[in-house]
């Protein structure tokens, strides 16, 4: 890779770093741009994921006043999603680089659709919440969806939280912004944990990794800063439109 091509890649860390602290969707700018550098999809995936997990700590960090008292529940939710992360992580570099780049643009399809839907989801969640007491659900339930999310979120990584946020929402009793504190945990630790598995699969590109990493932390840094000047809900729906069109730009290729 060029000089050129690693201040792109770093410009679209600082992008996606910003993205992730106002909107999310993050990866939907800087996995399209590895693989526009060349970068076999694989290879791009595995180093994207390992570049922007540093990110999530300051959203950890904004909201542990309210993972008091989860203690038990993130426990088991962290565990199921760690298990689930490094499954999934396990499955993508077992999967040949010909067939993932053709399932990439669904992938990106996917992740667009979560990130487009994260809005009303949130205003359904809180009608539910507001609503009587659900019925007892098994927490061992709640466990196996979101190690199964967490699958996904291993594989390919955009949209997770959205999905995590929707499980618990469906099988735990607790206000959004405690469900919300406990996505961030256990989205953190799925990440961390393939981070982690992808670093010692010898697919990661350490020069590129640690340029967007540096930029993840700058356009988060600038991101939270503008946080009260930038409509959110605009600019998601810029993000899941330039993943829709990246989508079909792959689906072209």
């Amino acid at each position: 890779m060029t000089e050129h091509d690693f201040l792109l890649a770093g410009l679209a860390a600082v992008a996606a770093g910003a993205v992730n602290a106002l909107a999310g969707g993050g990866t939907l700018i800087t996995f399209p741009t590895l693989t526009f550098l060349g970068m076999p999809s694989i290879e791009a995936n595995i180093t994207n994921t390992v570049a922007l997990c540093p990110g999530y700590i300051g959203g950890i960090l904004a909201q542990l006043k309210e993972m008091r008292g989860q203690r038990k529940r993130l426990e088991l939710f962290i565990g199921s999603g760690i298990i689930g992360g490094v499954i999934g992580g396990f499955l993508l570099l077992h999967t040949g680089e010909r067939i993932f780049r053709a399932i990439v643009p669904f992938l990106i399809l996917l992740a667009s659709g979560l990130l487009a839907i994260q809005n009303p989801m949130r205003r359904w969640l809180v009608r539910r919440l507001n609503m009587a007491s659900k019925p007892h659900r098994s927490r061992a339930l709640s466990a196996v969806l979101i190690g199964l999310a967490a699958i996904y979120g291993g594989y390919f990584g955009a949209g997770l939280s959205v999905i995590v946020l929707s499980v618990m929402g469906l099988t735990e009793e607790d206000t959004l912004t405690r469900l919300n504190a406990s996505k961030q945990a256990i989205s953190l630790a799925a990440n961390s944990a393939v981070a982690v598995y992808f670093i010692f699969s010898g697919k990661v590109v350490w020069p590129v990794a640690l340029v967007m990493a540096v930029g993840a932390l700058i356009g988060g840094a600038i991101g939270g800063r503008f946080a009260s000047r930038i409509n959110p809900d605009t600019l998601r729906r810029v993000i899941v439109s330039i993943g829709v069109l990246v989508a079909v730009i792959y689906f072209i290729h």
